[in-house]
């Protein structure tokens, strides 16, 4: 597996087909280019693939065999139209061909200009603003699935020329975890539970008090390891009250480097996360992975890749207007409560069915 090489060392050879795939942000949306550009590899194996994205993302592509990461760094030296214009000249050095642009936002705009002036190809992602604005409504809402994220990225691809097919084998292989790792969190064989039980807005975390019903159930059978994902400080402070409550519960928060979060995820045999990034880092290794869904839908095309059948959602006869939002961000009073139809017995027995396919 290559690594990914620091940027001033990424020379691509002259003649050599450059690929460049902008992608900064977010963490869920990084992942999910992952079993796209694994299919890419594996059927154009002499392109020259380069990622585009922020620093704090490059353990997320770098996994991927044949895939260089370039890092920009947008708070300061490739901030504004100037610093874009730096990095412009900076990925003109790798030999770039052809531009996919899977975020399509101001700042990927902008390098598109200047790669269109230099007579590079750029397709940007149709992202379907107009649908998920029609299935957000909350007057004549148009309920019906959207394309996923990982279709739209595919598109782009088909546009310049080079398709691809996505099957549940475009995932990363589990990583090898250090037995100091494994020693420090008390991973010792069992079945391994990863919980991340938060997400960016509270319409789409599970309620606390119902989400530590489901961790006294899972800590009550006392065969499982339950590792708890989050950041932050006061998600550190939660699940830190977790880990001192129940015994087969350990935080993993201040404790390990992304990079080593990201082994430990490779290594569950479950994951169950709300509709945010770490579904989509468990999704990304092909890990069994159950979703909660408040406020929003996997309708808009957010399902973690592969894990179609693992959602469980709110009760949308008694909350009609889900989704309320693409993000999660916007909801009308008392849609709050939408999360709490979902029973913890039902999230019990989806894990333990999970569980016991493996």
């Amino acid at each position: 597996m290559n690594k990914a090489k620091e940027n001033s060392n990424i020379v691509p050879p002259l003649g050599a087909r450059g690929l460049l795939v902008i992608r900064f942000s977010a963490m869920g949306d990084v992942a999910m280019t992952v079993p796209v550009l694994i299919a890419l590899t594996h059927k154009y194996p002499e392109l020259n693939i380069t990622v585009l994205t922020k620093s704090f993302y490059k353990p997320i592509v770098e996994q991927v065999p044949n895939v260089t990461v370039y890092a920009a760094d947008v708070k300061e030296k490739h901030k504004g139209v100037l610093g874009l214009w730096k990095l412009y000249k900076e990925l003109i050095r790798l030999h770039i061909t052809a531009v996919a642009d899977l975020h399509n936002v101001l700042r990927s705009t902008i390098l598109k200009q200047f790669f269109k002036l230099g007579g590079i190809p750029v397709v940007q992602i149709d992202k379907g603003r107009a649908e998920k604005k029609a299935l957000t409504s909350s007057t004549n809402k148009v309920f019906k699935p959207l394309k996923t994220t990982t279709q739209r990225y595919t598109e782009v691809f088909q546009e310049l020329g080079l398709p691809i097919t996505l099957d549940k084998s475009c995932v990363l292989q589990k990583r090898h975890l250090a037995k100091e790792l494994k020693e420090g969190l008390g991973v010792d064989g069992e079945q391994c539970i990863g919980v991340a039980p938060f997400a960016a807005f509270k319409g789409k975390e599970y309620p606390i008090n119902l989400m530590e019903e489901v961790l006294q159930k899972l800590n009550d059978f006392k065969n499982y390891k339950i590792l708890l994902f989050g950041g932050g400080e006061v998600e550190k402070q939660q699940l830190e009250i977790w880990e001192n409550k129940f015994t087969n519960c350990t935080s993993v928060v201040g404790k390990v480097s992304f990079a080593e979060e990201l082994k430990l995820i490779s290594n569950l045999d479950l994951m169950l996360a709300m509709d945010s990034g770490n579904a989509h880092l468990a999704a990304m290794y092909g890990v069994p992975t159950i979703t909660l869904w408040g406020v929003t839908h996997p309708y808009a095309g957010f399902y973690p890749f592969g894990q179609e059948y693992n959602t469980i959602l709110s009760d949308r006869e008694k909350f009609p207007l889900i989704p309320t939002s693409v993000y999660g961000n916007k909801f009308p009073t008392g849609y709050d409560k939408a999360m709490e139809t979902i029973a913890p017995e039902q999230i019990l027995q989806k894990i333990l069915h999970g569980l016991s396919q493996k």
